[in-house]
């Protein structure tokens, strides 16, 4: 397929979301003439030049990988004096832009190249209306990307819109891929993208007058919070209670999570009776995800894909980064304070909580350090309300509790045990 469009998109950012899922949708709708990508790493854009710009991402399904072929894309390092020149100029006549990074603070650094300063002087010269959707699994993320970029330039108005989006779209960097039979990224490439066929997205409304979207299989809502709280509190926070609590017993494989006795009826109690519970009641009416038979299937199909061997996905990768994934309103805590709020006592993920803290510092398991001692730190700069801190906090001490007599106990079955415990 040859780029004939007339739309240009611009990511930033070249991982495995950009690559599997903007570029890649871009190149699909045949409605782009050109792609341009910004990427630091010297190695990745070395690659992808001796490539001409083309590469490869493998598609997992539930029981085939296929590669798939894009290009030819234009890589650019904005930390390069002419290639932020060249950036710059790309993110001026672009249609459509979007941001892949590790977390929303990438958005701005001291580098001249930062994100937020190529997009403040890209778009604070753009001649006709954008989108850019911010892909980083913060439910404000465009917010604090608008934020950031209009601190650099003159407000931007109602030419440019950010847009959130939910990503339900499982991926990842896969080394030896030859020997694992997948496509590496380009002929010079150690590794490989693999994704998921999963490509149901959503983002925000689009309410820029006559813009059409040249990526035309995302889906749009005019309300995207309930999504976005599912994603977050439901898919994210279930994926790292089962990462950590797997860890534990020295799993190395998600495929492999239903080989830990009682694991996955576990982790669904903790998909639908809690969270699920929490997120039924928030947002009834909503959308039928959000009813009890709604939010069962959504957590059905998704412990079968979190389990899906084709995806090769890591316990190890999954339990990366705790301290921000027990941040006071990200995936473990955030879920814990919701179904609180709700009347409903979260002690599964509480126990994951335990989990992840216990990957900062294993003293919490041995008892010669607190909950409070290591988790409060994190939440200083949230100045939590001191009861809410405190429920917090005892129940992740419970969950502590509750996870080392499951390890005494020679990692007997995780649901009798825990039903066990809390009378289930």
């Amino acid at each position: 397929m040859a780029l004939e469009g007339e739309h240009t998109c611009v990511g930033f950012g070249f991982g495995p979301i950009q690559a599997g899922l903007f570029l890649l949708e871009a190149f699909r709708s045949g409605n782009f003439r050109r792609l341009v990508v910004a990427e630091i790493n010297p190695l990745i854009v070395g690659e992808l030049r001796r490539a001409d710009g083309f590469y490869a991402v493998n598609i997992a399904h539930p029981d085939h990988i296929e590669a798939e072929h894009v290009g030819p894309v234009e890589v650019l390092n904005p930390n390069d004096p002419a290639d932020r020149s060249a950036l710059i100029d790309a993110v001026a006549e672009a249609d459509e832009l979007a941001t892949a990074l590790p977390s929303v603070a990438c958005y701005a650094t001291d580098d001249l190249g930062s994100p937020h300063r190529v997009l403040a002087e890209g778009l604070g010269r753009a001649s006709g209306p954008a989108v850019v959707y911010a892909a980083e699994n913060r439910t404000d993320a465009a917010q604090v990307l608008r934020h950031r970029v209009e601190a650099r330039t003159e407000p931007l108005g109602g030419q440019v819109q950010f847009l959130n989006t939910v990503i339900g779209k499982m991926s990842g960097r896969i080394s030896r891929p030859r020997a694992r039979g997948l496509a590496p990224l380009t002929p010079h490439s150690k590794h490989a993208f693999l994704v998921e066929s999963f490509s149901r997205i959503l983002i925000d409304t689009i309410r820029l007058p006559d813009f059409v979207r040249g990526i035309t299989s995302f889906e749009e809502r005019a309300d995207l919070r309930p999504f976005e709280e599912a994603k977050l509190f439901g898919h994210n926070a279930t994926h790292a209670l089962a990462g950590y609590l797997s860890a534990l017993t020295g799993l190395e494989q998600m495929a492999d999570l239903p080989q830990v006795p009682g694991m996955m009826p576990f982790l669904r109690d903790a998909f639908v009776h809690e969270s699920g519970a929490a997120l039924v009641q928030a947002h009834r009416g909503a959308d039928p995800l959000f009813t009890p038979d709604g939010f069962r299937e959504y957590a059905d199909d998704l412990l079968r894909r979190m389990t899906n061997p084709l995806l090769l996905d890591t316990v190890r990768r999954v339990v990366r980064d705790p301290e921000r994934k027990l941040g006071w309103d990200d995936r473990l805590v955030g879920t814990m304070r919701l179904a609180l709020s709700r009347g409903i006592e979260p002690a599964r993920y509480a126990a994951g909580a335990a989990g992840a803290l216990a990957r900062t510092d294993e003293r919490l398991l041995s008892g010669r350090a607190s909950a409070e001692e290591l988790a409060g730190p994190l939440w200083e700069r949230d100045d939590p309300e001191p009861c809410e801190r405190a429920e917090v906090l005892e129940l992740i001490e419970s969950g502590a509790s509750f996870i080392r007599d499951w390890r005494d106990g020679g990692f007997a079955d995780l649901k009798q045990t825990f039903d066990a415990v809390h009378g289930g």
